[in-house]
């Protein structure tokens, strides 16, 4: 049966949702997947890396992200040195600022490890010494911070975490790989719409800006990020809208068309789908005495 690794296991008792997992090397470990998320570095030593039933070689300078729900395993393995970056998307609050204009994170986070196997692993970030070298030292001090907890380690922790993702975000930007750049074409797609959610977008301009045919953009997208490209845009525009209710006193219609629809009543539907109740009904909830704000973005 295989196995899930819980988040109990691998996390501080305090909950922090951030851990760094040394295997130098890696010993054997049978195919698994996890409740968390991990950012792998490659950083020494050769394995073959499994998902599902294909497998691809690893070595020095490869870094890659894995899914909770992704099962995988190595094999083969000759003194594989890694590091594991864990972390728990769901509870990491900071806000994300201007990543989300980073395709090269859209890419690495979100289109790489769902195309893994179209690409057969070679849309992968892979870093020279170089560059690999002042990200293993960031990673060192994130170490520190965990394992001394000093007051302030949780601010700390997640600073350097955040600084490691635009690294690596900044590093799959620049690739030259052509599978990368394929994957990041998309991502300048999605980056442009989460940007810009209030601007117009016709399927055909963004297919044509990714290099696809519009059917072909489709399936890419909803693989990529679950939703078909204007559901996805239509999201967006809800989560602004959300934040504009629970931050400022504009009227719904005034919300409506700033976020990008033209008809009030469409945007009133959407927003009902969507968050569960109206706009109104919305904004009164968080502006009761004693209302919760919600949580800041994910980070993936």
């Amino acid at each position: 049966m295989l196995r899930t690794l819980k988040n109990r296991e691998w996390f501080g008792a305090d909950g922090f949702p951030i851990a760094v997992e040394r295997r130098e090397p890696q010993a054997d470990f049978p195919p698994h997947k996890h409740e968390f998320s991990e950012i792998v570095f490659i950083i020494g030593g050769s394995a073959r890396h499994v998902v599902r039933r294909e497998s691809w070689p690893l070595a020095a300078g490869d870094v890659f992200v894995i899914g909770g729900e992704q099962a995988h395993a190595y094999r083969d393995m000759d003194n594989l040195r890694l590091v594991n970056l864990l972390f728990q998307p769901e509870k990491l609050t900071l806000a994300q600022s201007d990543l989300a204009a980073l395709p090269g994170y859209h890419a690495l986070f979100t289109l790489e490890p769902a195309w893994r196997l179209r690409h057969q692993f070679q849309s992968r970030l892979r870093l020279a010494l170089r560059d690999l070298d002042p990200l293993l030292v960031m990673v060192e001090h994130l170490e520190a911070e965990l394992h001394e907890r000093p007051q302030g380690f949780g601010f700390m922790a997640t600073a350097l975490f955040m600084q490691i993702v635009g690294l690596l975000s900044r590093h799959y930007g620049q690739s030259r790989n052509p599978d990368a750049r394929h994957l990041l074409r998309l991502a300048q797609t999605i980056t442009q719409l989460e940007s810009q959610p209030q601007e117009s977008a016709k399927l055909n301009d963004l297919a044509n800006r990714s290099g696809m045919s519009p059917r072909s953009f489709v399936r890419a997208f909803r693989a990529a990020t679950g939703l078909p490209p204007i559901a996805y845009l239509i999201q967006l525009r809800i989560n602004r809208a959300a934040a504009l209710l629970r931050t400022t006193t504009e009227p719904v219609t005034e919300i409506a068309f700033r976020v990008g629809f033209n008809d009030s009543n469409y945007f009133i539907r959407q927003f009902t789908k969507l968050m569960g109740c109206p706009p109104r009904s919305y904004r009164q909830r968080f502006n009761r005495p004693g209302a919760v704000t919600p949580r800041n973005p994910r980070l993936v």
